[in-house]
């Protein structure tokens, strides 16, 4: 999985809710917990950020905001 595919996956996925949970592990075939692991990695990323860089500040944003 590429920084690009887990921006991607959040793109079209951006909402989180049961069903999203359900879906990381379909098509991911990672726990929902691994994935957010490595979406943060690919958010801070510089192909992460070179691929999707609006969606990458959206993750990064975001979890700052819940770090507080």
């Amino acid at each position: 999985m590429t920084p690009s595919d887990l921006l991607e996956f959040e793109r079209a996925h951006p909402r989180h809710d049961g069903t999203k949970e359900e879906t990381i592990r379909a098509h991911l075939g990672v726990t929902p917990a691994r994935y957010y692991v490595l979406l943060g990695r690919a958010a801070r990323s510089l192909d992460g950020m070179a691929a999707d860089p609006i969606t990458a500040r959206r993750v990064r944003d975001r979890r700052s905001r819940l770090r507080g």
